[in-house]
């Protein structure tokens, strides 16, 4: 029985979504990646609230070079806007996505721009 990419990534995020819950103490930082872009939160799961949010979708900034440094910019961006939130500490959701290439691009920039998971 052969699973489509879909269906072994909806597996995965499951399995990883079972562990990792963000609260207002400690918030999820969710990744998504499309095809063309990469999105960030920070997320409360227990109130059901985004608490910060950057993107590569109609930033300037973020469209110059591959797509691998797009992702290194929004994770200085989430950095930046977490910080300003009060929010310096989060557990990383990958969201079924290998750690490898945008994604792991976009958790060091967050790194390095003061957040720590």
């Amino acid at each position: 029985m052969a699973f489509s990419k879909l269906a072994r990534r909806a597996k995965i995020k499951r399995r990883i979504r079972k562990k990792i819950s963000g609260t207002s103490t400690l918030p999820r930082l969710s990744v998504f990646r499309s095809n063309k872009q990469i999105y960030a939160q920070i997320i409360d799961d227990i109130k059901g609230v985004t608490l910060a949010s950057a993107s590569s979708y109609k930033n300037d900034a973020a469209h110059n070079g591959s797509k691998t440094d797009q992702a290194a910019v929004v994770g200085k961006l989430i950095a930046e806007k977490a910080i300003k939130a009060g929010i310096d500490r989060c557990v990383f959701d990958r969201n079924g996505y290998l750690y490898h290439g945008r994604v792991k691009s976009l958790a060091d920039a967050a790194r390095e721009g003061g957040l720590k998971f």
